[in-house]
C-alpha cells in the first residue's frame, strides 16, 4: 500500500489505515453503537480482509473499546463546515416538520443533519470504499462491490415499485477525492438550498447517473411485508432496517419479527443462520 498523507482537518483517526479498501459505517450517536457492533459482527463473518472503518461523533470511551474490539478502526469525524442556516434548515425539528416521515417512523435518536458527515468519506485515506448503514448487516460478502464504479448504490425500494425510480444512500461505493469533496461542499450549501432527505437527497442530486446496485445490496426491511414477492432469501446480500430500528422496542416489531430475530442472533456474536431455512414472508 502506498504511503499516504495524514488526514484532513475534520478527521482524527486512532490509528493508520491497513489496506486500500474499506466497509465505512457511520455512528452519529451513542445509540447507534450496538448498530454499528452488529454490523462490523456480520462482515468479521465474511472473511473480509478490508479494513473496517467507524465514523464518529460523540461516543463514551468503553464503546469506542467495544468496537476496536471487533476490529474497527475509529476516525472521529466533525460535522461538515456548513453555514448556520443550512444547519437551522436541516437540524431534526426544522427537517421533520417540513418534510415529514409519513411511512415509518425515525427513532427519537435520529440526528438527521449529522447524516452529512457521510460524505467525508471522499476525505479518507483509501483508494475505495462501501459505505454501509449502521442499521444494516451484511449477510453474505460483498467484496466485489469495491470493483464498482463510482457512484453505485441500490434502489429506495420499500413499499412500492416507484421507489425503483430513487435511490437509498444506506449502502454505496465511493472513490475517496479531496477535489470530489471540496466540489461537495460547494454545491450543498447553497443559499436557500433544502435536502429533504438529507445526505440520500444530496447523493442523488450529485451523482445523477448514479450505477444502480440490486436490491438485495440493499434489502430494505419494510420489503418483508410491504412487497413480499421481491423477497428473496438465496439473494439477499444486505439487510437493512430502515426507519425502526431492530434494537428498539416499536409498533411494527410484530411485522418484522424474523428479521428481528435474524439481527439479534448475529448481534450476539452467532454466526448467520441458515437463509434458506428462515421464514418466508406472507404474500
Amino acid at each position: 500500500m502506498r504511503a499516504r498523507a495524514s488526514l484532513p482537518d475534520g478527521l482524527i483517526a486512532d490509528g493508520p489505515a491497513r489496506s486500500d479498501h474499506a466497509y465505512v459505517t457511520l455512528v452519529s450517536n451513542p445509540d447507534y453503537v450496538v448498530g454499528a457492533e452488529a454490523l462490523l459482527r456480520s462482515l468479521n463473518l465474511t472473511g473480509t480482509k478490508a479494513d473496517l472503518v467507524v465514523l464518529h461523533r460523540t461516543i463514551e470511551p468503553a464503546q469506542k473499546a467495544r468496537l476496536k474490539a471487533l476490529g474497527a478502526r475509529l476516525i472521529a469525524a466533525d460535522l461538515l463546515p456548513t453555514s448556520a442556516a443550512f444547519d437551522k434548515a436541516h437540524a431534526r425539528e426544522e427537517l421533520h416538520a417540513r418534510a415529514a416521515f409519513t411511512r415509518g417512523a425515525k427513532p427519537d435518536f435520529h440526528t438527521p443533519l449529522e447524516n452529512f458527515v457521510k460524505l467525508r468519506l471522499w476525505q479518507l485515506d483509501y483508494d475505495r470504499c462501501v459505505f454501509i448503514d449502521a442499521d444494516a448487516i451484511v449477510l453474505r460478502e460483498v467484496e466485489k462491490l469495491f470493483e464498482m464504479p463510482e457512484f453505485c448504490a441500490a434502489p429506495n425500494v420499500y413499499e412500492g415499485l416507484d421507489g425503483f425510480h430513487r435511490m437509498n444512500s444506506g449502502v454505496f461505493t465511493a472513490r475517496p477525492n479531496p477535489e470530489t469533496y471540496r466540489d461537495m461542499l460547494a454545491e450543498l450549501d447553497r443559499p436557500g438550498v433544502f435536502w429533504r432527505r438529507t445526505d440520500q437527497t444530496f447523493l442523488e442530486t450529485y451523482f445523477p447517473d448514479w450505477h444502480g446496485l440490486s436490491i438485495h445490496h440493499n434489502t430494505m426491511q419494510y420489503v418483508w411485508f410491504k412487497l413480499p414477492a421481491l423477497w428473496s432469501w438465496k439473494d439477499i446480500r444486505i439487510l437493512h432496517f430502515q426507519y425502526e430500528k431492530p434494537w428498539q422496542n416499536h409498533d411494527k416489531a410484530h411485522l418484522v419479527r424474523p428479521l428481528i430475530d435474524l439481527w439479534r442472533s448475529v448481534a450476539s456474536g452467532q454466526p448467520v443462520p441458515d437463509l434458506m431455512a428462515q421464514e418466508r414472508p406472507a404474500a
